[in-house]
């Protein structure tokens, strides 16, 4: 399974990126907000030379004609650009049209299965189902990942499933279980991926071991 880092912070991109551990990015506008500083193409740009993978950039407008002519600039920065829209019915026509001129999309906000099937037709490169927000309003977010996976399987679509708005390790674990292409999460959850109790006591013990022995390597 893919892992993408869902942030705008490059400090924290770099970190990931150093580390060999990310495949990819993606933003949003609240995200974006929080870092920011000057020309937002600038940053962008430096998002995405910061990565060998795709890096998800979203567009601000809600109508069809404006969604794609903001994603063609965001296409434009880097080749790494994925331009993002949201799952609205203008959205859903801005990614036909976006596809059609050769670029990748990801459609955002996906909360539905029949969302996700309406993404797939529309030719989108990646959905994103937020797992998180669904668990919020008492819903089953990794049943949304699950039925999914069934029906792109069923149908043969190359849509990739990307799950988003992952909360904690687990949602992780279970979105590898279920067999989503990719996961979007923030650097907290990742860096929690790598933390067990047992390994730090562990290595704890063996240190205090090796020193114990005063040997030298």
């Amino acid at each position: 399974m893919k892992i993408f880092l869902d942030t705008a912070d490059l400090s924290e991109i770099r970190r990931a990126a150093d580390a060999g551990l990310i495949d990819g990015i993606t933003t949003n506008p609240s995200l974006v907000a929080k870092v920011a500083e000057g020309d937002v193409s600038v940053m962008y740009r430096e998002i995405c030379e910061a990565v060998d993978g795709p890096v998800s950039l979203e567009v601000l407008a809600v109508d069809r004609e404006t969604m794609v002519t903001e994603g063609r600039k965001l296409a434009a920065i880097h080749e790494n650009a994925v331009v993002k829209v949201p799952l609205t019915e203008d959205g859903l026509k801005a990614c036909s049209d976006l596809v059609a001129e050769g670029h990748k999309v990801n459609v955002t906000l996906c909360f539905s299965v029949s969302q996700a099937l309406l993404a797939a037709k529309a030719g989108a490169t990646f959905i994103s189902p937020f797992v998180g927000r669904l668990d919020d309003i008492s819903g089953e977010g990794m049943q949304l990942i699950s039925q999914i996976r069934q029906v792109y399987d069923n149908y043969g679509f190359d849509t990739e499933i990307l799950a988003a708005s992952l909360r904690h390790p687990m949602h992780v674990v279970e979105c590898m279980l279920i067999g989503a292409d990719c996961c979007t999460l923030p650097p907290k959850v990742l860096w929690q991926l790598s933390s067990h109790p047992l390994t730090d006591k562990g290595l704890a013990a063996f240190l205090k071991d090796w020193d114990a022995a005063g040997t030298a390597i």
